[in-house]
């Protein structure tokens, strides 16, 4: 029996990253052998068990053979005598398929270091096109990796195309789409994980409602770099690192895709129209409620963030109340954050003056300020006192926006 450190803390450690996790491969044993030992297992797929005091993982070496469609189409064998060499061989880039021993030698059968240091995402075999997971993967680390110059190996790439094409991709599963396309989203370039599905044709299958914005033009006035889905790319560029803003920013502009093309450049309406298509992507990923409901927020009324000094105090209100913003004040921080990212968004105004935030921000406070008892002593209840409570915040909102004009 010997045990292995493999994958991404080998991975880290030679980029001089930190390492957050450690997973290890034992080799030469079996489960019965690994309980006996205190591990507990934990694999419904695959032969993994916990360590009985860190409670890191260790796998059994293994081999896979492909026995259906999608992610889980697999025979597994983990046998006593599969090797090292073999188990790594299945892995999906030579830089993952790295090893160490417990004396910190470094087993390196597939050139993954020589991958490190030509800052390459190559595939170690042909098995990697059985796993369609694995071009979600790659561009989540290419997403990852992009600023320390990584890219996709030329051979990959076309590996990845193939798989495209032969419809494996369609069999992912939505739980799984959604934790690469969640983990992408907060990685330090998530604008690369768009475009490399873009490049192998991935993102019409995954996500059509934002590969139909590529191509579609914008007024040059507001937007510099005129293609939509140039600006969806630069405005989740720009959006900072926290899921929940980063996808709401990545459907925000899903409504300017249906616009007819005899009103181009103009989007009229976008917003409205793409509210449906927001919920669709949200219903197809089975995203978390939260999320959906921000993504939703933020798609039906940027605009009018963008717009705040224009808008009636009465309509700001409304505003405030269809996005819950009195209950959940988060939300609203995040909402501001995305119409922010989707302002500075556009080439050429990433470090634009965006006040709307603070003026928003401090609309919603005054109108939070403003409560029921007062009013209730006032004789206000029922129906009228709903009433009284919109009128008096919208009187608050109103002196916030005399005073910013002010």
């Amino acid at each position: 029996m010997k045990i292995y450190l493999v994958g991404g803390a080998v991975r880290d450690k030679l980029l001089n990253r930190p390492v957050t996790e450690r997973d290890w491969v034992v080799v030469g044993t079996d489960v019965e052998h690994m309980r006996s030992l205190g591990y507990s297992p934990v694999g419904k797929d695959f032969p993994v068990f916990l360590h009985p005091q860190t409670g890191e993982e260790y796998a059994l070496a293994r081999t896979e053979c492909k026995s259906g469609h999608g992610y889980g189409g697999f025979t597994v064998n983990a046998t006593a005598d599969i090797t090292l060499e073999e188990d790594l061989l299945r892995r999906d880039l030579t830089i993952n398929a790295m090893a160490e021993t417990e004396d910190g030698e470094l087993i390196d059968p597939y050139k993954g270091q020589e991958d490190l240091q030509a800052r390459l995402l190559r595939h170690v075999s042909p098995a990697f096109a059985e796993d369609p997971l694995r071009v979600l993967r790659v561009a989540r680390f290419a997403a990852r990796y992009h600023h320390l110059g990584f890219t996709v190996a030329d051979e990959t790439m076309a590996l990845m195309r193939q798989m495209v094409e032969a419809g494996e991709v369609e069999y992912l599963v939505a739980e799984r789409v959604w934790k690469e396309v969640s983990r992408a989203l907060t990685e330090p370039d998530p604008d690369i994980f768009i475009r490399v599905l873009r490049e192998c044709g991935a993102l019409s299958i995954l996500l059509p409602e934002l590969e139909n914005l590529f191509g579609v033009p914008q007024p040059p006035r507001h937007h510099p770099e005129v293609d939509t889905g140039e600006h969806v790319l630069l405005a989740l560029h720009t959006a900072p690192a926290e899921l929940p803003v980063r996808f709401a920013v990545l459907l925000h502009d899903l409504g300017k895709g249906l616009t007819p093309d005899e009103t181009l450049p103009s989007h009229t309406g976008h917003e409205s129209a793409g509210v449906p298509l927001v919920q669709a992507v949200c219903e197809r990923w089975r995203t978390p409620k939260e999320l959906t409901a921000l993504a939703i927020g933020v798609c039906q009324y940027h605009l009018h963030c963008h717009r705040a000094f224009e808008l009636r105090p009465q309509t700001i209100m409304k505003m405030i109340r269809s996005l819950d913003a009195l209950r959940r004040p988060e939300r609203f921080e995040n909402f501001l954050r995305a119409c922010e990212a989707d302002a500075r968004g556009r080439e050429g105004l990433e470090n634009r003056d965006y006040p709307q935030v603070d003026f928003l921000r401090a609309a919603r406070e005054a109108a939070s300020a403003v409560t029921a008892e007062e009013l209730i002593k006032q004789g206000y209840q029922g129906a009228k006192l709903g009433q009284a409570l919109d009128r008096e915040r919208i009187k608050a909102i109103a002196k916030v926006k005399d005073d910013y004009i002010a």
